[in-house]
């Protein structure tokens, strides 16, 4: 083992939950993509493509994404102990 692939693997992104669940979370706090979007600093339609799985966010902005979704999960960890539900949007 060295302190390089150590090194290596810190710097890989973190990690996000899936693309169901950050919509659950956002929607648990009653935000709107728009302001997460805003705060991120991207235009909304990166967010659905997030929510939906069809694109993953690359860093900068993915760490202020997980950093957000993990915010919101410890204010709602029933988001994720519950099966997922259909909700709208």
């Amino acid at each position: 083992m060295t302190y390089d692939a150590v090194d290596e693997l810190l710097r890989r992104p973190a990690d996000l939950p899936a693309p169901d669940v950050r919509a659950r979370l956002r929607r648990a706090h009653r935000l709107t993509q728009e302001e997460v979007a805003q705060v991120i600093g991207v235009h909304r339609i990166q967010v659905v493509r997030w929510e939906s799985g069809k694109s993953e966010p690359r860093n900068p902005r993915r760490r202020a994404y997980a950093h957000l979704l993990a915010g919101l999960a410890a204010q709602h960890p029933e988001v994720l102990a519950s099966p997922a539900t259909a909700e709208a949007s």
